[in-house]
């Protein structure tokens, strides 16, 4: 296949940053799949209720010969294996949320997966970490990741640190 995949991750249960990073691990471990680059982790309210913890997020770049719904099954494992139900309030707290956001030109508005993934531009966790990844992506029928996040107004969240990611010059 052709094009970059990007794929979100977040996390506000069980030790967060160490959730998002083991993840990262086993998507690494994912047959077919080579990560080709890594965001910094960032700390971000939650979207839904309020009344949960903070969220850690992040988003990678990955090859992968596997069709967008393989990848799709194989992410949902991994959310299940780091403990991930799906009961609950939408949008509630979670251990593990693995979105593919993009999967390289494909448009699709599937039930089980539609892309681009139908919040990326209303959401500055997921429109920072892309752009620090690739400041010059240029999201099907949304437009360029610059132009994105100026339309939507929002500050750039807290970045996380970790000695785990490639140290990056701020993208805020």
């Amino acid at each position: 296949m052709s094009g970059s995949v990007f794929i979100g991750l977040g996390s506000n249960l069980n030790h967060p940053i160490q959730q998002v990073l083991a993840a990262i691990e086993q998507i690494k471990a994912l047959p077919q799949v080579t990560i080709e680059n890594t965001s910094s982790l960032y700390q971000t309210e939650p979207m839904g209720p309020q009344d949960q913890p903070r969220y850690i997020n992040a988003a990678l770049e990955v090859s992968t010969s596997l069709k967008p719904i393989e990848l799709l099954h194989a992410l949902q494992a991994i959310e299940t294996q780091q403990g991930r139900t799906r009961e609950g309030e939408r949008w509630g707290a979670r251990t593990l949320d693995l979105d593919i956001l993009l999967f390289a030109e494909q448009v699709s508005n599937d039930p089980l997966l539609t892309l681009p993934h139908p919040g990326l531009a209303l959401r500055n966790f997921v429109l920072y970490p892309l752009y620090e990844i690739d400041k010059q992506l240029n999201i099907p029928s949304l437009g360029p990741i610059k132009q994105l996040i100026e339309q939507l107004g929002e500050p750039c969240p807290a970045m996380i640190i970790s000695k785990n990611l490639e140290k990056r010059s701020p993208v805020c």
